[in-house]
């Protein structure tokens, strides 16, 4: 069930007593979802797409271009006496 931020504040009580018979309750900001209210100790089962559109609205997280995963363009050199990377998590375990 989806009910607008205003109609939840009026009606509180209303969507306290259906979250009690087991209902889920969506709140929403101009007809977007923006908080859930479940009945307290239940755990909310998330499906596959909804995990997923939340990772990619995460500000850091770039969608792909659906390419080939390019490392490097071409190997870093190391100058003579500069430890590699293993050597360095080699040293950092110690």
């Amino acid at each position: 069930m989806e009910v607008s931020i205003r109609e939840m504040k009026n009606r509180l009580s209303k969507y306290l007593k259906l979250v009690q018979a087991g209902k889920d309750v969506v709140i929403t900001d101009r007809g977007r979802p923006v908080a859930r209210l479940t009945l307290a100790g239940r755990t909310v089962e998330h499906t596959e797409t909804e995990v997923i559109e939340r990772i990619k609205a995460l500000p850091w997280v770039r969608p792909g271009n659906g390419g080939k995963v390019r490392g490097a363009k071409r190997p870093i050199r190391l100058k003579p006496g500069d430890k590699t990377a293993a050597e360095m998590v080699l040293e950092d375990r110690i």
